[in-house]
């Protein structure tokens, strides 16, 4: 029997109910991501109505990862420092049952970072989202990327997902020209987004933060990681129609990101 697949796409009732929720609570969102996605994560959970905390000293990580709302870990320019405090914040956010995300950049290719990322998932992130090769990198096959780029489609990835999803008891969520997101038994598929997300840094990663903001308030972490993936493909199919290219993009994908849901 085939998959069934639940297309998931804004305008969707839930998805702005939880955006209401997500700017009344203002979930403090502890990031420890990659130094490129840094400032734009900030100003993404900003948007949104989330409160950023980019705390990355292994000194501070675990105390604030207890009493964060939401936690990203994303290991995109990973030094043994980051190792530390990666580790530490995951350790503290699992046993503080503070909900959290892991990116695995570039996963596969690169040993270091992979032999990191296996160790975090044994803290149990709530979610997992990556491009499709990192995903089936991840789920421990061969991934074609090109650095954090991914080589592969995200509907090649869905199988690996839902095996990694099994395996971890997470849900994975694929980016790319359609997302996927899965526990293992449900899929959703969320249409949309612009090809100039790919081409503005720290978009990707960001997304990771805005899953993270979302498990403060969503029923379900299910529910968390489609929140996300259809809240920024709305935003940015709106966001492109009124750019001249990548970097007045990144400015317009802010602007709408702060104002998508407010029509409700």
């Amino acid at each position: 029997m085939s998959d069934i697949i639940e297309r998931v796409a804004w305008p969707n009732l839930t998805v702005a109910e939880d955006l209401k929720k997500l700017r009344a609570a203002v979930p403090l969102t502890h990031c420890i991501t990659n130094i490129v996605a840094t400032n734009f994560t900030a100003n993404i959970l900003l948007a949104i109505g989330a409160s950023p905390a980019m705390v990355v000293a292994a000194e501070e990580a675990g105390d604030f990862a207890s009493v964060a709302q939401g936690l990203l870990i994303n290991v995109g320019t990973i030094t043994r420092y980051d190792r530390e405090a990666m580790l530490i914040a995951a350790e503290s956010a699992h046993k503080a049952k503070t909900p959290w995300v892991l990116d695995p950049v570039a996963a596969g290719p690169l040993a270091y970072r992979t032999e990191i990322v296996y160790e975090l998932i044994k803290f149990k992130p709530n979610v997992i989202r990556g491009n499709a090769s990192e995903i089936i990198a991840v789920a421990g096959a061969t991934g074609n990327a090109k650095g954090p780029d991914s080589t592969a489609g995200s509907d090649e990835a869905l199988p690996y997902a839902k095996e990694l999803a099994l395996k971890t008891g997470s849900v994975v969520a694929v980016s790319g020209e359609t997302d996927y997101i899965t526990d293992g038994e449900k899929i959703a598929a969320v249409p949309g987004g612009h090809i100039l997300m790919t081409k503005t840094t720290g978009t990707g990663c960001a997304l990771g933060a805005v899953i993270a903001a979302f498990l403060a308030v969503a029923e379900t972490d299910f529910q968390a990681a489609v929140n996300g993936s259809v809240t920024y493909a709305e935003t940015g199919l709106r966001a492109a129609k009124e750019a001249r290219g990548s970097g007045s993009f990144a400015v317009r994908f802010l602007d709408h990101l702060s104002l998508i849901g407010k029509e409700y």
